[in-house]
């Protein structure tokens, strides 16, 4: 059997963004104040929430759901830092193909939960807040992605559409997860 080799820790710290400058995807740097890198932050925040989500159901089917939909915000994320120009060199981007995936999937919890036509109020139980959060987060990262379009950094052409319906999927899944707990009680 041969020796593992030891994995090398990634480098943290590389004191490049010290004056206020980051990198995309590829050699070109900006500022940390660029509407992209905005937009990246927001969309990371949108994992972070995701994943408290995840964390409280990880071996379930919601839990599932949210690792899908934090696969695809990694993509998303990959989009949006990447310049126009070197857009090919992504392995694999949002496409039509994922928005009707979500489609799906916000049909057959529809199907399953009856949505009321009344204002939220998040907080019916952990699990549905923690989605309401994270719906709140994505749709503030969608806003900044507009942004983006607008300025032409990308064309947002299934990355908005996406994006929307992420947001639309986890108000349907906090609903759901409100229900559950309702018919425990």
């Amino acid at each position: 059997m041969p020796a593992r080799r030891a994995s090398r820790s990634a480098r943290v710290a590389t004191r490049t963004g010290d004056t206020g400058e980051t990198s995309l995807f590829g050699k070109d740097r900006v500022r940390k104040t660029d509407p992209r890198i905005e937009a990246l932050g927001d969309l990371d925040e949108a994992q972070a929430v995701l994943g408290v989500a995840r964390s409280r159901y990880p071996r379930s089917t919601l839990g599932r759901e949210l690792l899908a939909i934090q696969r695809g915000l990694y993509l998303a994320m990959a989009e949006v830092a990447t310049p126009r120009g070197d857009l090919g060199r992504l392995k694999e981007r949002i496409d039509g193909a994922a928005v009707a995936k979500l489609e799906r999937v916000l049909e057959a919890v529809k199907k399953r939960t009856p949505i009321e036509g009344r204002f939220i109020v998040p907080g019916e139980n952990p699990i549905s807040a923690s989605l309401d959060q994270a719906r709140t987060v994505v749709r503030r990262a969608e806003r900044r992605v507009v942004e983006c379009v607008d300025e032409g950094y990308f064309s947002g052409e299934d990355l908005l559409p996406w994006l929307n319906r992420v947001s639309d999927v986890l108000f349907v899944l906090a609903r759901s997860a409100e229900g559950r707990v309702r018919k425990r009680r």
